[in-house]
């Protein structure tokens, strides 16, 4: 029987070899479906109202800008673009302790705190002055929001098989689309404060988003379990029932122990750069669209109120493409392939906005409404990181990774809107079309990598002895071995 290396053994393992004396008949009486819903109707609404609430007080800035926030702090030239850099630059430099600290510290505590600060954050943003006091809160924002992909990737990875992920990836992700259409009505409903308040309607609207956010933030601290052994709506045998079928995914659970050689492996990992150049081409159109979307609008001929209203078509195109790849995965797998079908409506999108006359709003509106497609591969993407790095501390880099070559593009987006360019902002609009064709042929390449490496290990192990007892054979699938160390690790595409 094989055997683990006592600090390297993950705390399924352990969990498991605890509880082995749970009787066969009463794992096996375990209802799987059953067992799948009661962990979704538990984890996934306040994972996803984490999710909505982080894009939401992320672009609400966007909303600022038509409110009335660049003339009462006086910004001038690029420093409305340098205020979106600055939260997305924070945001990467924030993924460097993350990759430890989430490795260290339980991943439910970790995302339910920087919930709560940040929601503090973007309450206190009501109380800036100038250009310089806002980018400060923006940075701490950024810092703050960091831990939220890579958290909720973790965390969805222990409860679900590879196949069950990506549907469940893109539920919480939806808070991306519903956070569009909700920043819309949010921004409408505030214009409407009068104008001889105490407070302008952007300032309320901060400091009403921010309570709610830490109020979702506590929720998530003492309800989100960091890990299935800690699940208290679990019973003991639906623990190990859970436990025995995600061990086909070969990634482990929980493992404190930060090995460095996992870093360094990672580093080396072809599959890690394309997934975050890809992740970062993609985002290059999510920093765009994020940050200058109402803008874009307004630039045509709208009014404020009627570029938040105008914006919200957006969220249904999100929230549509985002269910479509989410369960078209689940049922037909292909990811490479739902990935580059996404990017095309982003290139139709970024082609309508860069080369339509200025005076055709319906085709500008259709083109922002398009690029908002690609949003659905970054759930995507996601999960992919999370079925094809094993090993805890691997994982875990690999994570914050993928998060920070997010940040990269998001930095690179509103960077291509420059006061030169404006109103029409052509170069801006250029870049969707050139990253998003660029995001849909590395997928494609992803595709040829996955495709040859797993034909490579199936013809080395064409040698190995398959005879060895299942206990021997889970042994080696909490080892906590990177997908690399582990002969009988294959790859998802």
């Amino acid at each position: 029987m094989a055997t683990v290396e006592s600090d390297k053994q993950d705390e399924a393992w352990r969990f498991l070899q605890d509880h082995a004396g749970v009787p066969h008949a009463e794992i096996d009486g375990v209802d799987l479906k059953k067992l799948r819903a009661k962990i979704d109707w538990h984890i996934l609404p306040l994972m996803f109202c984490c999710y909505t609430l982080q894009f939401i007080d992320k672009v609400m800035i966007n909303y600022a800008a038509v409110m009335g926030i660049t003339t009462d702090l006086k910004l001038v030239g690029n420093e409305f673009s340098n205020v979106g850099t600055s939260f997305f630059i924070a945001y990467l430099i924030a993924e460097v302790p993350n990759t430890f600290l989430l490795q260290k510290l339980p991943a439910g505590k970790w995302l339910g705190t920087n919930v709560i600060l940040w929601g503090i954050v973007v309450a206190a943003t009501a109380g800036v002055n100038n250009y310089t006091t806002l980018v400060v809160a923006r940075v701490f924002l950024g810092l703050f929001e960091a831990t939220i992909g890579p958290s909720l990737m973790i965390i969805s990875s222990h409860y679900y098989t590879k196949s069950e992920q990506a549907p469940r990836f893109c539920l919480w992700y939806l808070g991306l689309g519903v956070g569009q259409i909700l920043g819309g009505i949010i921004s409408f409903a505030f214009q409407h404060v009068s104008a001889h308040a105490s407070l302008s309607g952007w300032q309320l609207m901060f400091i009403v988003l921010g309570l709610v956010t830490s109020i979702v933030g506590s929720f998530t601290f003492f309800f989100v379990p960091d890990t299935p052994m800690a699940a208290r709506f679990l019973t003991e045998v639906e623990k190990v029932a859970l436990l025995k079928h995600i061990s086909t995914n070969k990634t482990g659970v929980r493992n404190t122990k930060f090995q460095f050689k996992q870093i360094i492996e990672a580093l080396w990992d072809p599959q890690l750069w394309l997934l975050a150049l890809m992740v970062m081409l993609q985002s290059v159109s999510s920093g765009v669209v994020t940050t200058y979307s109402s803008t874009l609008i307004r630039n045509s001929g709208f009014s404020p109120k009627e570029s938040a209203l105008l914006n919200m078509p957006s969220g249904i195109v999100s929230i549509f493409f985002t269910l479509l790849v989410g369960f078209g995965i689940r049922h037909s797998s292909n990811r490479w392939a739902w990935v580059f079908m996404c990017s095309i409506p982003g290139i139709i999108g970024g082609g309508l906005m860069s080369f339509l006359p200025s005076w055709n709003t319906a085709g500008l509106l259709i083109g922002v409404y398009l690029v908002n497609a690609i949003v659905a591969p970054l759930p995507v993407i996601y999960q992919w990181t999370a079925a094809n790095c094993a090993g805890y501390t691997k994982r875990a880099f690999a994570s914050a990774l993928v998060a920070g070559s997010f940040s990269v593009g998001n930095i690179i987006g509103p960077q291509t809107f420059q006061a030169k360019d404006a109103p029409n902002y052509r170069p801006a609009k250029i870049a969707v079309l050139a990253t998003q064709a660029a995001a849909g042929m590395l997928s494609i390449v992803l595709f040829g990598y996955y495709l040859w490496e797993n034909k490579r290990r199936d013809a080395r192990d064409n040698t190995r002895v398959t005879n060895e007892d299942e206990s021997s054979i889970n042994a080696v699938d909490w080892a906590g071995s990177t997908d690399r160390e582990n002969t009988s690790f294959r790859y998802v595409y």
